[in-house]
Parts: structure tokens; C-alpha cells; sequence
């Protein structure tokens, strides 16, 4: 999640109009906010099944969305959740991380949760002190590897700290670490390609201003490439101003087929292959 601001509404939410659906084997979404959304989840994921993507994972950002990803999850067979505090919610919740964490623990054991997170680190807000947030990342980075879940990162201006904690705290095995709305630069995504991390793009590849980003793009191997919408922000052009939904993940999925000159279905079966891989379903 880029801006935890509250809830975002729509009274639709398709792909835009004309949107063709991906071809076979299709696509998901790795991370989105159905809960923030504030739209019926028959609706969403009916808009999503129409364009071809087939699952989607609903991200935690705090106790009670990570509790309604989880039922969620439970209720709908297209549905997986992760869960974790957002690096912007330590503080507030830091007075009781024990407990805190013993539930996102106790979460954690449903067969439906996927993934830790979103946690990490987020330097462009200042709602929680840095050493707090690192605590956090750390305790979370313990869960996942317990539990030998996927670690989901949140990683905002933290490059070089999530960077040098994933190391600490290494070896990670393949596959076992994504980076949520991938936001560094070509000779980033070359290091975390080394690495073995798995990067996932947002919308926000596609926006004018993101030659960096797009560069970035470029270079991460389609192996080690997710696509994501972290719903409702972050909405690909041309609907940039409008919520987004895990229906415009198939956007973003052939925006990035067409700037990597790959097939969108050989794309897809990239994606499809990696999914398997990161999120064992």
C-alpha cells in the first residue's frame, strides 16, 4: 500500500473500457486492498475473471485487514491473503507488539495466507520513527522464515536498510522474498535479481515520469516478475485518476509484456510459473 488514506470507492470496477482479456494461461494479482476498495468482492473479482486474471492476493496493513484478508480468503476460492503491520502503523501499535504479533502469528497459520506482509520499511512518511519500523521488519522477517512464508515488502526511499537487513538475515531461498510496487532503479533490480527477489510492478510503471522505474523494469528477468495493482491506488494510464482494481492488473501485465517485446502469453506463463513458485497454490 503507497497511501493508506482511508477508503476509496467506485461505482465500477472494470478494467476500462474496451479492455481485451489476457490470453491463456491468464494472470493474477499479487497485492491489492479489496477492503479499502469499499466495493462488493462478488463485483471486483467478477470484473477481474472477465479480463483473465484469476487470482488475486489481499494484503494486511494492520490487525483488522489483515483479520478481514484472511476471511476473505476463506469465503472466496480466488482469494489469498498476507499478512503484517504496515511500516507507517509500528508506532501507533508499538506499545503492544507482543500481542500484536502473536495474532498476526496466529493468522499467519491459515493454509489461505500466502505471504508476510506488507512489511518493511517506509522512509517518506514520518509516522514512524526508522529503529521502530526495523524492529518491526525484523520481528516479521522471523515469521516468514518460521513459517516458511513469502516475505511481502514494503519498501519506500528504505533501499539501502531493507537491503542490507534482507542480507543480515539471509540466505533467503528463491523465490521467497517479493518486492510489493518495485520502486528502485535498474542497478537495483539488477541486485535483487542476484539476489534471487522476486519484483512485482504496479501501475505506476506506466506513468510518464517513470523512466527509472521502467529501466528498472528492463533489466529484472521475467522469471522474477510479478504484476500487481496495490488497489485502489497506483491506477495505470491511460485511467490514472480513477481507483484502480485487480481487473487492471491485465493492463499493467501487457504494458510490461510490450516494454520487455515478449509475447503477452508467454508473459503470462512467466507470471503463472512465478505465482506458483512464490505463493505455492
Amino acid at each position: 500500500m503507497s497511501s493508506p488514506n482511508g477508503p476509496v470507492t467506485s461505482r465500477s470496477p472494470s478494467a476500462g473500457p474496451g479492455e481485451v482479456a489476457l490470453p491463456a494461461p491468464g494472470g493474477f494479482d499479487s497485492h491489492t486492498h479489496m477492503d479499502i476498495m469499499g466495493l462488493p468482492v462478488d463485483g471486483v473479482l467478477a470484473a477481474a475473471r472477465a479480463v483473465g486474471i484469476a487470482r488475486v492476493v489481499n494484503v494486511g496493513c494492520d490487525l483488522p485487514s489483515s483479520r478481514w484478508s484472511v476471511s476473505c480468503a476463506d469465503e472466496y476460492p480466488e482469494v489469498y491473503a498476507a499478512v503484517a503491520i504496515h511500516p507507517n502503523e509500528t508506532s501507533a501499535l508499538d506499545a503492544s507488539r507482543g500481542e500484536v504479533l502473536a495474532e498476526i502469528s496466529a493468522l499467519a497459520q491459515s493454509p489461505r495466507v500466502v505471504a508476510i506482509g506488507e512489511t518493511g520499511l517506509d522512509y517518506y512518511r514520518d509516522w514512524a520513527a526508522p529503529p521502530v519500523q526495523r524492529e518491526w521488519f525484523r520481528a516479521h522477517i522471523e515469521l516468514a522464515q518460521r513459517t516458511g512464508k513469502t516475505l511481502m515488502i514494503h519498501d519506500r526511499e528504505a533501499h539501502a536498510d531493507v537491503l542490507s537487513i534482507l542480507a543480515e538475515t539471509g540466505p533467503w531461498p528463491p523465490y521467497s522474498v517479493i518486492f510489493h510496487c518495485f520502486s528502485g532503479d535498474a542497478a537495483m533490480a539488477a541486485q535483487c535479481a542476484e539476489a534471487g527477489y522476486v519484483m512485482s510492478f504496479a501501475g505506476n510503471v506506466t506513468f510518464k515520469n517513470a523512466v527509472a522505474l521502467r529501466e528498472a523494469a528492463l533489466v529484472a528477468p521475467p522469471e522474477l516478475m510479478l504484476a500487481e495493482t496495490d488497489a485502489p491506488y497506483l491506477t495505470p494510464l491511460p485511467h490514472r485518476g480513477k481507483p484502480n482494481s485487480p481487473a487492471m492488473t491485465a493492463h499493467t501485465i501487457r504494458f510490461l509484456a510490450d516494454l520487455k517485446n515478449l509475447d503477452v502469453s508467454d508473459f503470462c506463463a512467466h507470471l503463472q510459473a512465478t505465482g506458483a513458485r512464490v505463493f505455492a497454490w
